[in-house]
């Protein structure tokens, strides 16, 4: 397994309806929940937003600038789809950029230089309420016109950068080695967290339950009760931190 189409693609062989990602959202009481299935066609629509739409080709840089929320896995899948290099907003030399609400004002002066999308991080990935900046692309109100299948033309290899500046320079194979070998959660668990998978410290989160066949319980605006019930109610078996 050297590239993310090879492990989501195992995955999806094996076990299509099993959850991968469940979101809850404690303070807005949120919950969403991805099976293998559903996340893949979420990456379709989003790989093809990315390259279809933005002209987004293999070897370029994407920076995620995305709170913990489930659309972080999913930018995730498309990036490396689409042969995307993974960088943080601390980076230099993006090509384009995902944000959030929070963060919209930063980047949005910056439209006429990259791609900028943003995300409301409403329920169901819907629109913005109100109109974004001009030049910025509201992510719900494209991406649900894109088709459920994409195919990449040129589509990365193990020996491609997936990964690069705050991540780490790490080619597709290693970063998939090293979630097969990782110890946050064992084959098939399923692991309750409060760290951000579109984030450095975090991404192993999602890549090892994604290639172990386990799945993700991504919690955000939580305490330690809440999260003791939900760790339980989630049938967990670890957590990370």
């Amino acid at each position: 397994m050297t590239t993310f189409a090879d492990v989501l693609g195992s995955q999806l062989r094996q076990d299509p309806g099993r959850p991968l990602v469940t979101f809850y959202d404690d303070a807005t009481g949120e919950r969403v929940e991805l099976s293998v299935t559903t996340y893949a066609n979420w990456v379709a629509k989003v790989s093809s937003l990315l390259a279809d739409e933005h002209d987004l080709e293999r070897g370029q840089r994407l920076c995620l600038d995305l709170p913990p929320h489930w659309l972080g896995p999913v930018f995730l899948g498309a990036a490396w789809t689409v042969g995307l290099t993974l960088v943080g907003p601390d980076d230099t030399g993006a090509d384009a950029v995902v944000c959030g609400p929070d963060t919209l004002a930063t980047w949005a002066p910056r439209a006429d230089e990259i791609h900028v999308l943003a995300c409301s991080l409403l329920p169901l990935g819907v629109r913005f309420a109100d109109p974004v900046p001009p030049g910025v692309h509201d992510v719900g109100a494209e991406v649900w016109s894109q088709p459920d299948a994409f195919a990449p033309w040129d589509p990365p290899t193990g020996a491609d950068l997936a990964t690069a500046g705050g991540y780490g320079e790490r080619g597709h194979a290693e970063v998939w080695t090293a979630a097969a070998a990782g110890s946050i959660v064992t084959d098939g668990g399923r692991l309750l967290s409060e760290a951000n998978p579109a984030s450095p410290p975090g991404l192993a989160t999602f890549t090892e339950p994604l290639s172990k066949g386990g799945s993700l319980v991504l919690v955000v605006h939580s305490g330690p009760e809440r999260l003791a019930a939900t760790y339980a109610a989630e049938r967990a078996t670890a957590r990370f931190p």
